[in-house]
């Protein structure tokens, strides 16, 4: 049996990813309408306002994703640089304030379908996006099928929530499914649209505790997004809530948020984790091959 070579070169391409000052960090939703996605949007302005340099992948391909958040209007995307061989400097999108938005949505949904040449130009590509770039942030598509999210393993993974039975009860399954399928011991909690620190506190103590007698799984809380009526004219006006109210205590939540998102790890060994994601990217792909062969083994010897 010939031995699949298409991510041998990832060792090569790893060196422009050795930088341990790179920061992936992934947020996710439930569902649509929780927010995540607005989150991304402020926080990638909160940190760009740092002068850090920052990409948001965007993996989702529904109306209210970044491109469309942020007016924004793409014409490719990851995809066509996989398969139709367009350079990043078409498909790479650029806001106002200088941050960089990459449309990876098809690519993702695609991914398990990729040959080997396939895969080495979606390498390629995100490691071309990546370089020079301080933050990496990751909207993750909602309702518990981002590859992203489900690859994501030491780095940051920021679960967007809301104070509703509704919004507890489906962010603790998505939290359960990646706990027991991908073996994530770690979250991070933000509460949005919270009437007040007393309600988000609340949420959180409780589904920890959930979280933790059940799963064996450790949530830290990182704050709560105040409700704001600002957040619907921001959204109309499809410009980041903190460029147009600095000062409304929800974008004051935000550059908190930020801030505290990118505070080094508390053990730094030097990796790079947008590299570690781009390996377990490999990791699954090579493993879905593997089990699909077997399968088709098994139905041959029937």
């Amino acid at each position: 049996m010939r031995h699949d070579h298409g991510f041998d070169q990832a060792e090569g391409l790893r060196r422009l990813l050795l930088r341990p000052s790179l920061r992936v960090i992934t947020v996710l939703g439930a569902h649509q309408g929780l927010g995540a996605t607005s989150v991304v949007v402020n926080l990638a302005a909160a940190m760009a306002r740092e002068g850090k340099q920052v990409l948001v992948l965007d993996e989702n391909l529904a109306h209210d994703n970044v491109a469309n958040a942020l007016a924004l209007k793409p014409r490719f995307d990851l995809l066509n640089a996989v398969r139709d061989h367009k350079p990043l400097r078409e498909i790479m999108l650029h806001t106002a304030t200088g941050v960089h938005v990459l449309p990876v949505a098809r690519a993702m949904q695609v991914l398990p379908g990729l040959g080997a040449a396939e895969r080495a130009r979606l390498l390629e590509s995100l490691t071309a996006a990546s370089c020079g770039m301080d933050v990496v942030l990751v909207d993750a598509t909602a309702d518990g099928h981002s590859v992203c999210a489900s690859l994501s393993g030491d780095e940051p993974l920021l679960l967007v929530l809301n104070a509703t039975a509704d919004s507890i009860t489906e962010s603790y399954a998505l939290l359960k499914q990646l706990a027991v399928r991908n073996g994530r011991q770690a979250f991070d909690i933000v509460v949005n649209k919270a009437r007040n620190e007393t309600e988000a506190r609340i949420v959180f103590d409780n589904m920890a505790q959930v979280a933790q007698r059940h799963l064996q799984v450790q949530l830290k809380y990182l704050g709560n997004i105040p409700l704001d009526e600002n957040f619907g004219h921001a959204a109309r006006m499809r410009i980041p809530l903190l460029e147009i109210f600095p000062d409304s205590l929800a974008s004051c939540a935000l550059i908190g948020l930020a801030c505290k998102l990118l505070q080094p790890a508390a053990k730094e060994d030097g990796s790079n984790s947008l590299n570690q994601l781009l390996q377990r990217l490999l990791q699954q792909r090579l493993g879905m091959s593997k089990q699909k062969s077997g399968q088709s083994a098994v139905q041959l010897a029937r």
